[in-house]
């Protein structure tokens, strides 16, 4: 806490903070903690960090995050109609928006596919790491969790963001979707602008 305040103090800053958070947010409340601890499911994580950095913080779910900076000033800029955003990192976190509206917490790497996996335990740049994967076995397994959310979405359009997004030329060949498919455009900058952008629209 005191390194958190030390670092706000350096940069002289009191004005509206935008935090991108590996959770579902609703109303600023934590409500589950799949890669955290589970001290923080039903924490208002809102209040907790405008404590700890004396300034009106925002927290919004990481990937909705991403999502709202490629709506903007990426991939998804000037897009209409159903578009869904996958980030592939430690996990799958996906992200909704309907003529770019968005679908805040649709959490859809923790759906169950037919072989009893979790998506993101079976398709997740994490899982490619860990059984080492080549990008072409990897991206018949990233192709059959994005079919799976074809087959009940249908999306106009699907961005693939995340680590796993820059190397898109690697397994591109191997997705068999209607829809279409661009990598995120805005990599590792995507949560921070997006985070930015959604405290501006909450500070009154």
């Amino acid at each position: 806490m005191l390194q958190l305040l030390y670092e706000f103090g350096h940069f002289d800053w009191n004005g509206p903070v935008g935090c991108g958070f590996p959770a579902a947010i609703q109303h600023g409340i934590a409500r589950t903690a799949a890669n955290l601890s589970d001290e923080f499911i039903d924490t208002n994580i809102d209040h907790l960090f405008s404590e700890m950095t004396g300034c009106p913080c925002y927290c919004l779910n990481d990937a909705d995050a991403a999502g709202i900076a490629e709506m903007n000033f990426g991939a998804g800029t000037g897009e209409s109609g159903v578009v869904l955003l996958v980030t592939i990192g430690t996990g799958l976190g996906t992200v909704f928006f309907t003529d770019g509206v968005l679908l805040p917490n649709s959490e859809l790497g923790h759906v169950y596919m037919d072989n009893g996996k979790e998506g993101e335990h079976f398709a997740s740049d994490t899982v490619r790491k860990a059984e080492e994967l080549g990008w072409k076995s990897w991206g018949k397994r990233l192709n059959k969790y994005l079919s799976y959310m074809e087959a009940l979405f249908w999306p106009d359009l699907i961005i693939l963001g995340g680590g796993a997004s820059k190397k898109f030329d690697k397994f591109s060949s191997l997705l068999t979707l209607k829809a279409r498919v661009k990598p995120a455009q805005l990599l590792n900058q995507a949560g921070i602008v997006g985070a930015a952008l959604y405290a501006r629209s909450k500070h009154k």
